[in-house]
């Protein structure tokens, strides 16, 4: 058995050698996106065992048994030498009865482990399992999300690459629609990008960056702009309802012809029940007139309604919050994305021949050990075609892929070439850009890329629509007595001063 000072230096001894072996790791030079991957993992395997040394080790130095006080009060005493010959009487005793037994040094072992990191065997080379579709951590894999997002009711059939292009305008769906089936929809969705984000990212706190969107997200609810989700300025027929003066109704079919929310706006203001058809609701009220003393019967229970709109803004509360989540998942998760969707491009212009080619190739490069996703050589940064490979130079100059557009209502972001900067402007960023900034989407803003011009454009519009917009004052026009035609203000003027 181990005393306590030999563990500590244990544990210090492994803490050492795994802090060398995760720099090493760290400095090993990764040729494609598998390696690093593969390196992320190994380095967490590398943190979680000195965590746990370090752990050990804390442990044994707080010492809340005084095992490690008595244990150097023993060999510091008078008694040392009596001591030293104990133990090593109990070495010889062990080794005696445990002659083949041999203890491989700690050294050895991070031997073999830099070994296998020069020359990895097909375990280190595969340390997380990923489908053929996500290309070992290239693309995302949305199918079967994709397949619950178009199942969902009141939502818009779409392909998968409008899906991928549309994955977080969740602001764009109604609330109504958000109900339980979108709810499982959101947490399925939410999984697979915990679960890909953590296997291409091994060593990233996702709890610490859940930590900052929820309370983000507090504050963009507590204040109402969260998207998808601002309040809406309701008035009081819609909180506490408005009384209505029954003396001049004789039945309640006159009632009836006023509609259903006129009437639950005044059921709701005497505190009366509001549900049920318009009938129901017409005779419930007419049944009211002239009564001072209501009947209970037909009286709200109380609190219910708050009750169930407690409820109601707890359940919006939680579907936001899952909302919140998706739209940093995607953020933190954009160069996949970007990468799925060209992806999903490339293989949809092949031919079917073209595709069994590459599957053929894929499987080749795969059993001669030469992983597929090889950094190309691109000096010029030029992007890549159907292929993988980089365009032709002069199809990038003759697309203007080497001009770059800035735009500020989408928060600063560029845009490579004519073609992609006109195309911004229908897209979702833009869109949201001007949602803020409460300016309508609209033709009349097209190329207008400064806040500060859409601002002063919106304005011009406004005063222009409000001059275009018909004015009876000014253009209705009147005829006196003797044929003259005068403006309504002018005829009105006439009228009072008695020149008519």
């Amino acid at each position: 058995m181990e005393t306590i000072l030999e563990q500590q230096r244990r544990y210090h001894e492994e803490r050492e050698r795994l802090c060398d072996s995760m720099v090493k790791e760290m400095v090993l030079k990764k040729n494609s996106s598998r390696d690093a991957i593969n390196s992320e993992h190994r380095l967490k395997i590398l943190l979680d065992q000195h965590m746990d040394s370090t752990n050990h080790l804390k442990e044994l130095y707080e010492d809340k048994d005084d095992f490690r006080k008595e244990e150097i009060a023993s060999i510091s005493g008078h008694n040392d030498f009596t001591e030293f010959y104990n133990r090593l009487k109990s070495v010889k005793d062990f080794h005696r009865q445990h002659p083949n037994q041999v203890s491989v040094p700690m050294s050895i072992e991070f031997d073999e482990w830099n070994k296998l990191r020069e020359n990895p065997t097909e375990e280190m080379n595969n340390m997380v399992e990923f489908t053929d579709e996500e290309g070992y951590g290239k693309y995302l894999d949305l199918h079967e999300c994709h397949e619950k997002y178009i199942n969902l009711k009141g939502v818009e059939k779409v392909d998968y690459i409008t899906y991928l292009s549309i994955l977080d305008h969740l602001f764009d769906i109604p609330r109504d629609r958000k109900n339980t089936e979108y709810k499982k929809y959101l947490e399925m969705l939410l999984d697979y990008l915990h679960n890909y984000l953590l296997r291409i990212k091994p060593l990233f706190d996702v709890d610490q960056e859940m930590e900052s969107v929820q309370k983000d997200f507090q504050q963009q609810w507590e204040s109402g702009t969260f998207p998808g989700w601002q309040k809406e300025s309701g008035g009081a027929l819609m909180n506490v309802g408005a009384h209505l003066d029954l003396s001049a109704f004789s039945s309640w079919e006159e009632l009836a012809s006023l509609g259903l929310d006129r009437l639950k706006s005044a059921l709701l203001a005497l505190g009366l029940k509001c549900g049920g058809t318009l009938e129901e609701r017409a005779e419930r009220l007419f049944s009211t007139k002239g009564k001072s003393d209501l009947d209970p019967n037909l009286m709200s229970k109380p609190n219910s309604g708050k009750l169930k709109r407690s409820k109601n803004l707890n359940k919006q509360k939680e579907i936001a919050m899952l909302e919140a989540q998706v739209y940093r998942f995607i953020e933190l998760l954009s160069e996949q994305r970007t990468a799925t969707k060209e992806n999903v491009q490339r293989k949809q212009a092949r031919s079917e021949g073209e595709r069994g080619d590459s599957d053929n190739e894929a499987s080749a490069s795969e059993s001669d050990d030469e992983d597929d996703d090889d950094i190309p050589y691109n000096p010029k940064n030029l992007p890549l075609g159907w292929d993988g490979k980089p365009i032709p130079y002069w199809l990038y100059k003759l697309h203007g892929l080497n001009i770059s557009y800035n735009c500020e209502i989408c928060g600063n972001f560029t845009y490579k070439g004519p073609k992609a900067f006109q195309r911004h402007f229908a897209e979702w960023r833009h869109a949201h850009g001007m949602r803020c900034l409460g300016i309508p989407n609209t033709a009349h803003f097209a190329n207008v890329t400064q806040i500060e011009d859409a601002l002063s454009l919106w304005e011009k519009l406004k005063l222009q629509k409000q001059e275009e917009r018909w004015q009876p004052e000014q253009e209705e026009e009147f005829e006196d007595s003797l044929g003259n035609v005068v403006n309504k203000k002018t005829y009105e003027d006439l009228k009072r001063q008695g020149l008519l």
